[in-house]
């Protein structure tokens, strides 16, 4: 017979593939949104309860869905040499596991959007239908991108929403800014699969385009980015401390699309991860230090 200890270990290495899979360390990208999202409609810091809740509907949100786009994908992941080495495909995990794991999440996720407030429960399923529908669009449309990002816009909108119990205009624009970021840098992501997606029959803005055009159409949806946060200022009372952050994140991404001029994706991994990381981590402290200092307002 098998022991308890034996269980617990199997138990725990399952988990640590499925949180590398998932990438759980990425959640970097959409969480800082989420709780600028909170704080913007707290005009403060939310309560510990608000946050503990925000948090953990965030990471069944996040995790459902890329356990999810592994799951749908694991046939093409297992075709492309850039993602065979995935778990699923490489045999580190089984489909029902993550199957399990997905339930497991998207339970987390509703419960947390219960212990909200209602609003949060009753648009729940909405955002799973996102969630869902992001894994499948690369089969029919090359707006895939844009589909990721409402994916993600939803988290500072959920966010403020958990806070007020109703939608508002200044979290109407944060999530309009992080759906043509996350679309931006989607788009600069999936060059990395130009030619295997071409030649699958898969769809993407770089099928769609190419390597130039795809550049271009990311610096469009970052400078519509920029512009949605310029308008966030007045529009949310905000000052000096966020207008520095923003200059920065400005900053970052100019860099971001300066490491890819002429098409070299040598460099796509500092673009797309370290850069993007940074993005989102300073635009929440500056509007944290910003509201705490008196200056932010919803």
């Amino acid at each position: 017979m098998v022991s308890d200890e034996r269980i617990g270990t199997d138990m725990v290495k399952k988990i640590a593939v499925f949180l590398e899979m998932i990438k759980f360390s990425h959640t970097v990208f959409a969480l800082p949104f989420a709780f600028t999202g909170a704080i913007l409609a707290a005009r403060g810091l939310p309560t510990a309860t608000q946050a503990f809740w925000i948090l953990m509907a965030m990471v069944g949100a996040r995790t459902a869905a890329m356990g999810l786009n592994r799951l749908i994908d694991a046939e093409i992941d297992a075709r492309n040499p850039r993602t065979a080495g995935r778990a699923i495909p490489a045999g580190l995990i089984g489909k029902g596991t993550v199957g399990l794991f997905i339930v497991a999440s998207v339970l987390l996720m509703l419960h947390a959007a219960h212990r909200l407030n209602p609003l949060c429960l009753y648009l729940s399923p909405v955002a799973l239908f996102f969630l869902v529908l992001y894994s499948y669009c690369k089969r029919f449309t090359a707006f895939a991108h844009l589909v990721l990002g409402i994916c993600l816009a939803a988290a500072p909108l959920g966010a403020w929403i958990a806070i007020r119990g109703s939608v508002g205009v200044p979290a109407m624009l944060l999530g309009l800014a992080v759906l043509f970021w996350v679309a931006g840098f989607d788009i600069l992501y999936a060059l990395q699969d130009l030619e295997f997606d071409r030649a699958s029959g898969l769809h993407s803005i770089p099928v769609r385009l190419g390597v130039n055009g795809s550049l271009r159409t990311a610096r469009l949806f970052h400078g519509a980015m920029v512009l949605l946060l310029a308008l966030l200022v007045p529009v949310a009372g905000l000052g000096g401390w966020f207008v520095a952050g923003f200059a920065l994140c400005v900053a970052m991404l100019l860099y971001e699309h300066w490491l890819l001029r002429g098409g070299d994706l040598s460099r796509l991994d500092a673009a797309f991860f370290n850069m993007n990381g940074y993005i989102s981590i300073t635009l929440f402290v500056a509007t944290l230090v910003d509201v705490l200092a008196g200056r932010g307002s919803a």
